[in-house]
C-alpha cells in the first residue's frame, strides 16, 4: 500500500519520482491513514492517503518572515518516529474517559533564510484524522520575530460540497452556512466541512491549541486548494512572536460518515492536559435560567429604568423558580453599570464591579445560596477590551469574595471596533484577540471563575488545557430566533454539529416553548417544533444549558418541561447513531456515573421517518423509553407547538422509529429498570 500511496502522491503532485527528494511517512495506528512529507523544489511538502485513496494531494507547509525573502527549502532530515496509545479523563464532559492512540513524525527541515535554516514539523496521526505543528526552535530565545505569511494548504483532489460562510473577520462569527461547491469558497471560517461528491468521505478541517497565534480561516483558489489565511494585526503582520515558539496544530479530520466527524476527540487529543487540577472542587456542570429572553423580546432592558430586567425582584423570583424545578443557577445579564444609551458605542463605560442601584448583589447571592442556586455573571464588553482588562482582576476577586462561579462574557461590537493598547483596530480573532481570550479565563481561573464567552475566538479544544473555559457562542444562537431577519431555518441545527460543535461545546441557549412569541411572519419566530427544542439539549452539547424561555410558559407545559428537568449536561459517554450534514442527526448520550441513556433527533425543514437499533443500550437490561415527539400534524410553520409523550419498554434488541415533522425532533429518556 505505501508503494502505491506515493506513486499516487507524485503523480497528483506534478512532480517527477527522480527529482523528488527522500520522503519520510508514516501510518496511523490502524494503518487507515498514511502521511508523507518531503521537499522538492525549493517547497516544503506534505500528502496523505486514507486506504490508499490520496486524500490530499501535495500540499506546501512552512511560515515567512519580515525581513527576509521567501524561504526555498533544500533539506529535510533527522526523522524521528513514536507512538502512544493511553487514555485520559475529562473533568466534564460529552465523554469522561478519552482514548490518545495515534502515531508521531517528526522532521527538520533546512531553509536558506535566517529564520527558516531550522524548523521542525511534527505530524500527529490517528485513524480518523491527523494534525501538524510548525516549531521554529532554532530562533534564538528572546528574539522578536514577525510573521508575515502562513504557507499552509490542503490540497483537496475531487469535488466536495462544503458548508461554510463568507469568514469577514472583524465582527464574530454569528452567520448563516451556505452549501456549494467547495470549489467556491473564497475565504472560509474552521471547523470548515466537506463532503466528496464521489469519494464520499467527510473532511473537516480546523485548527487545535490555538495559543498566542492568529485565528486561521481558509482561502480557496477554486481547484481544491485551500490555503491558510491569518486574521492580521493593524500593521499587517500576522503574528508577534519571542523565539524560539511553537505554533498550533493545523487539522484535519477523514470520516466515511458524518457522524465519525462529530465523535472525533482529535481535537482535545492535541491539546495539552489540565493546567486546573482542583476543578472538580469548584465547578459543575448543570442548567440555568434567567433575565434574558425577557429582554430579547423587548419585554425589559438592559439598561436601568422603570423595565430594568436585572432588578433584584425579578432575579429572586427566577431564583425561586429555579430552587423549586431543579436548575443550580439564574443569569442576569444588565445588572452592572453601563448599558445605558446607545451601550454597543459606549464599552469603556462598562463597570463590572458596579450594580445599577436596583441589583442589590450580595444580596442575591446570600438569597439563592439559601435556595441552592448560584447567580451567573455577565460581563458584556462591546469590544472594549481594554477596559476590561483594566477591571478584571478586580471584578473577579469580587466575584470569588461574594460567590459567583460562572461568567459569561461578551463581545459584541461593530466591525472595527476592537482597539488594543495602541489604538489599533484589531480583527475580532486575531493575535491579540487570542490572547486576550486566554488572559480571561487565566484571571478567571485563579478565583475558581469559569467562563462562558460569547462572540468568542473560536474554540479548539482549549478546554482540555483550561476546563474554566467551560462553552463559548461562536454561531448563531438561540437569539436571532427573538429578532433575526430571517430568524435560523430549520437547517441550522442539522448543520451545527458537523461544523461549528466540531470546535467545542456551544452556548446555544436551546428551550424555547412559546415559539412564536407573538410572531405570525414565520421567518421572525422559532423555525422548530417544541419536540425539537427538547432534543437540542442532547444534540447541542454544552456542561451549561440554560432553559432559555419564560417560566411562565414552561409552567403551561409542565409535562414536556420535565425533559429538561431530567436531562443532564454531563456525560459519561456520546454516539452519533445516524445523520447527514444539513438533514438530520440522531444523538445518544449517557449520563456520567448514570445506567440511563438520552437520545436527541432532530430534522431540517423536511418530515423524517428514521428506524433506530437500540444496540447502545445495555445488553439484558430493560429500560422505560420516555418518548416526547412531534404530534400528528405538527409543523414548524403552522402548527409548532403540537407534541405528545409515550412510553413503553425497551431493550437493546428493540428498534424504534423516530418520526419528526417538518422543523422537528424527537427527545427520549431511556430509564433504567434493572
Amino acid at each position: 500500500m505505501i508503494l502505491r500511496s506515493l506513486a499516487l502522491l507524485v503523480t497528483f503532485g506534478g512532480i517527477a519520482a527522480a527529482q523528488a527528494s527522500p520522503r519520510e511517512c508514516a501510518q496511523s495506528p490502524g494503518k487507515v491513514i498514511e502521511l508523507c512529507t518531503w521537499v522538492d523544489g525549493g517547497q516544503a511538502w506534505y500528502a496523505v492517503t486514507r486506504k490508499g485513496e490520496v486524500v490530499l494531494a501535495p500540499s506546501t507547509m512552512g511560515l515567512s518572515f519580515a525581513g527576509e525573502g521567501e524561504a526555498r527549502y533544500g533539506a529535510l532530515s533527522n526523522p524521528r518516529r513514536a507512538s502512544s496509545d493511553t487514555n485520559w479523563q475529562q473533568p466534564w464532559g460529552e465523554q469522561r474517559v478519552i482514548r490518545d492512540n495515534h502515531s508521531d513524525l517528526t522532521v527538520t527541515i533546512a531553509g536558506d533564510t535566517p529564520l527558516t535554516k531550522s524548523f521542525d514539523v511534527s505530524f500527529r496521526l490517528f485513524d480518523d484524522g491527523f494534525g501538524f505543528r510548525y516549531s521554529y526552535t532554532a530562533i534564538p530565545a528572546g528574539q522578536a520575530v514577525s510573521v508575515t505569511a502562513d504557507h499552509t494548504q490542503f490540497h483537496t483532489i475531487g469535488a466536495y460540497q462544503a458548508w461554510w460562510y463568507q469568514g469577514l473577520g472583524l465582527e464574530r462569527d454569528e452567520y448563516l452556512y451556505t452549501q456549494t461547491d467547495a470549489r467556491r469558497i473564497t475565504l472560509a471560517e474552521t471547523p470548515l466541512t466537506l463532503r466528496g461528491d464521489t469519494n464520499h468521505l467527510y473532511l473537516s478541517i480546523h485548527e487545535a491549541a490555538l495559543v498566542d497565534f492568529p485565528s486561521m480561516l481558509l482561502q480557496g483558489n477554486g481547484t481544491g486548494v485551500l490555503s491558510a489565511w491569518l486574521m492580521p494585526w493593524p500593521d499587517g503582520v500576522l503574528a508577534h512572536k519571542t523565539g524560539p515558539f511553537t505554533g498550533p496544530w493545523r487539522t484535519m479530520l477523514i470520516s466515511d460518515s458524518a457522524g465519525g466527524l462529530v465523535d472525533s476527540r482529535i481535537e482535545l487529543n492535541l491539546n495539552e492536559p489540565s493546567k486546573i487540577p482542583d476543578i472538580d472542587s469548584w465547578f459543575k456542570p448543570g442548567k440555568f435560567v434567567g433575565v434574558w429572553w425577557e429582554m430579547h423580546l423587548n419585554h425589559s432592558t438592559w439598561g436601568s429604568g422603570m423595565r430594568h430586567g436585572a432588578n433584584t425582584q425579578n432575579v429572586e423570583r427566577y431564583m425561586d423558580f429555579a430552587a423549586q424545578y431543579g436548575f443550580s443557577g439564574v443569569l442576569a445579564e444588565g445588572w452592572n453599570q453601563g448599558w445605558d444609551g446607545s451601550w454597543i458605542d459606549n464599552g469603556d463605560k462598562f463597570s463590572f464591579t458596579k450594580a445599577y442601584p436596583d441589583f442589590d448583589l450580595p444580596g442575591i447571592v446570600a438569597y439563592g445560596k439559601a435556595r441552592g442556586v448560584a447567580l451567573i455573571g455577565h460581563n458584556e464588553t462591546a469590544g472594549a477590551v481594554v477596559n476590561y482588562e483594566n477591571q478584571l482582576d478586580a471584578a473577579m476577586t469580587l466575584y470569588e469574595h461574594v460567590g459567583i462561579p460562572i461568567v459569561k462574557t461578551g463581545y459584541v461590537h461593530h466591525s472595527g471596533d476592537i482597539v488594543d493598547r495602541q489604538g489599533g483596530l484589531e480583527w475580532f480573532a486575531g493575535q491579540f484577540m487570542v490572547r486576550h481570550n486566554l488572559h480571561v479565563a487565566e484571571v478567571a481561573a485563579a478565583h475558581h471563575v469559569a467562563i462562558d464567552a460569547h462572540e468568542p475566538v473560536k474554540d479548539t479544544g482549549l478546554r482540555r488545557t483550561w476546563p474554566n473555559m467551560i462553552a463559548r457562542e461562536g454561531a448563531r444562537g438561540q437569539e436571532y430566533n427573538a429578532w433575526g431577519t430571517p430568524t435560523n431555518p430549520p437547517e441550522h441545527v442539522t448543520i451545527l454539529p458537523y461544523t461549528r460543535l466540531l470546535g467545542g461545546p456551544m452556548d446555544f441557549t436551546p428551550g424555547i416553548f412559546d415559539l412564536a412569541h407573538g410572531k405570525d411572519d414565520v421567518t421572525r419566530r422559532v423555525q422548530s417544533t417544541l419536540a425539537t427544542q427538547l432534543a437540542e439539549y442532547v444534540v447541542i452539547y454544552s456542561p451549561v444549558q440554560m432553559a432559555a424561555d419564560l417560566p411562565e410558559n414552561y409552567l403551561a407545559h409542565m409535562d414536556a418541561f420535565q425533559f429538561i428537568r431530567d436531562v443532564p449536561t454531563d456525560w459519561e459517554t456520546s454516539k452519533t447513531l445516524q445523520g447527514e450534514i444539513g438533514d438530520y442527526i440522531v444523538e445518544a448520550r449517557q449520563p456520567r456515573g448514570g445506567k440511563d441513556w438520552y437520545l436527541g433527533a432532530v430534522t431540517d425543514e423536511n418530515a423524517r421517518s428514521l428506524t433506530q437499533p437500540l444496540t447502545f443500550l445495555t445488553q439484558g437490561k430493560h429500560y422505560e423509553a420516555q418518548i416526547y415527539r412531534d404530534a400528528p400534524g405538527a409543523d414548524y410553520r403552522t402548527n409548532p407547538e403540537a407534541y405528545e409523550i409515550v412510553k413503553q419498554v425497551v431493550t437493546s434488541k428493540d428498534v424504534l422509529t423516530i418520526a419528526m415533522a417538518p422543523g422537528g425532533g424527537q427527545a427520549i429518556r431511556f430509564k433504567a429498570l434493572d
